[in-house]
């Protein structure tokens, strides 16, 4: 393991979104040395030529640094849209009539396009449309086949291809539009480990990802929606993962409701053992600033606190001034809160129902067993990363060692509380795996001599979810060298 990269026992992982200022490999490899666990490809913007140059990047510092790289690809979504303006812009003035209609001209401050035929099936009379992140907002008074005619409640400049909102509607649009479908191609062609689905309403949105998926890269749900919240538990059912976007819910919804449903939505995904990122404008102030404000830094310490698995940069790192700095102050935030006292109790507030199989109530004694015994940390061997994912539900106080034959296992469970995945090579029999468990924990600084470990398993082995032993060990301080010296 190279000197450069330190062991990292921060529990929750830092997501960081690649762009203008972080597209270099210089830059990816010093994001990384700050502290990114994984990072996001935001498909919205660039070539699929760029997004290959970063994959190569990030890929490369696996091999320089022995430690399995995790790439997300976010997907755009549909993207709705007003027409042109003349002059490009128009005033609009509160309790004024606004019309938006099919017809292709430009517009001005009475009409303007909007081409989304869907929304004209819709939306009806009451309903909020919500125009530049809901600089512009109006209310609908009457909805036609062809022409929906509304009220400003609030007034201001529209611009050329503003983006538009409907929160109180479920839009008749699939999630996925045919540029997000080249986008997944090329995604899964670069062996992308998650994917994020973008504008998730409904469970079907999921299933039809799902489907065009299947098995090559993890799956996750953006819950950016207020229609998604109403589905909550279903659409969490079908992911691997899921992403509380509050950019867009904040948009949508009032912005005092935001804190409470990333509250409700990080507790669910706990619940089902789902890896669960809290996203958007963590920290920022730090796009054009070298310092956070105090109130971001309570926010990003709220998620750590309720137990979110990662917390992600935007901006911050991907066209911010600051994007190492950024990345570090997220990760001094962590580790302030996790050596905060109060911070076991805190993160279990949220009470986790284990299963009834022997996997779910071993992980849960573990965890105990671990707490007892005041072990250093916990090591599992993990084909598919079921038993890793089962472990890090019941949020323990030491970190894990997840061990796995499999490149692609270890990539994914880059974005799981408290595990550090390492690659090795597959064992035989219970012995070896004990053995191996050791001298990894010794190798990758997790553990030390003299300290002991709670090892989990599955016997026999090569059986994906068998884990049904539990094993306690204390390391020999020299047991690395003694293996290292039999090898030469």
């Amino acid at each position: 393991m190279s000197d450069a990269l330190k062991p990292r026992l921060r529990k929750v992982k830092i997501l960081a979104t690649l762009g203008p200022a972080s597209s270099s490999a210089s830059m990816i490899r010093r994001l990384m040395l700050a502290g990114v666990d994984a990072f996001r490809i935001n498909m919205s913007h660039g070539t699929h030529a760029q997004k290959a140059k970063l994959v190569e990047a990030i890929r490369g510092l696996e091999k320089e640094f022995h430690r399995a790289t995790t790439i997300l690809f976010d997907l755009q979504g549909p993207k709705l849209r007003v027409g042109n303006f003349e002059g490009g812009s128009a005033e609009l003035v509160k309790g004024d009539r606004f019309i938006l209609d099919r017809d292709r001209k430009v517009g001005g401050s009475g009409r303007v396009e909007l081409p989304h035929p869907e929304l004209f099936e819709a939306i009806g009379k009451g309903d909020r449309v919500l125009v530049d992140d809901g600089k512009i907002r109006l209310k609908v008074i009457e909805a036609q086949d062809r022409q929906i005619t509304a009220e400003v409640m609030v007034g201001g400049t529209i611009s050329d291809h503003k983006g538009v909102n409907v929160p109180d509607v479920v839009v008749p649009i699939p999630a996925l539009t045919d540029k997000d479908k080249a986008d997944l191609q090329f995604a899964l062609e670069q062996k992308a480990d998650w994917i994020a689905l973008s504008f998730v309403q409904r469970p079907e949105d999921v299933a039809e990802a799902r489907e065009l998926i299947g098995e090559k890269a993890s799956l996750m749900a953006k819950i950016e929606k207020p229609a998604a919240i109403d589905r909550l538990n279903d659409i969490i059912e079908l992911s691997d993962g899921v992403m509380v976007a509050r950019g867009d819910l904040g948009v949508e919804l009032p912005p005092e409701d935001v804190p409470p449903l990333q509250n409700k939505i990080v507790a669910a995904a706990r619940q089902f053992g789902k890896p669960v990122v809290v996203a958007t404008q963590m920290l920022e102030s730090m796009v054009s600033s070298p310092t956070p404000t105090r109130a971001e830094v309570s926010d990003v310490a709220t998620a750590i606190y309720d137990g979110a698995d990662a917390v992600m940069l935007s901006a911050e790192s991907a066209t911010g001034q600051y994007p190492c700095e950024a990345v570090q102050m997220m990760d001094r935030i962590a580790q302030s809160v996790e050596s905060d006292p109060v911070y076991p109790a805190r993160v279990h507030f949220t009470k986790t129902h284990l299963e009834p199989t022997t996997a779910d109530a071993l992980a849960g004694s573990a965890r105990q067993i671990a707490n007892t015994v005041s072990a250093r940390a916990m090591v599992c061997y993990t084909s598919s990363g079921s038993t890793a994912r089962r472990i890090a539900r019941e949020r323990p106080a030491v970190p894990l060692l997840a061990m796995t034959s499999s490149q692609v296992t270890a990539r994914r469970l880059g974005l799981l509380w408290g595990v550090h995945a390492v690659r090795t090579r597959d064992v035989e029999n219970f012995e070896e795996m004990v053995a191996k468990g050791k001298r990894m924990a010794l190798r990758h600084h997790i553990a030390k001599g003299g300290e002991r470990l709670v090892l989990m398993a599955g016997v026999p082995f090569g059986i994906s979810g068998s884990t049904n032993v539990i094993h306690v060990v204390r390391l020999v301080g020299d047991e690395l060298e003694r293996h290292e010296a039999a090898k030469s």
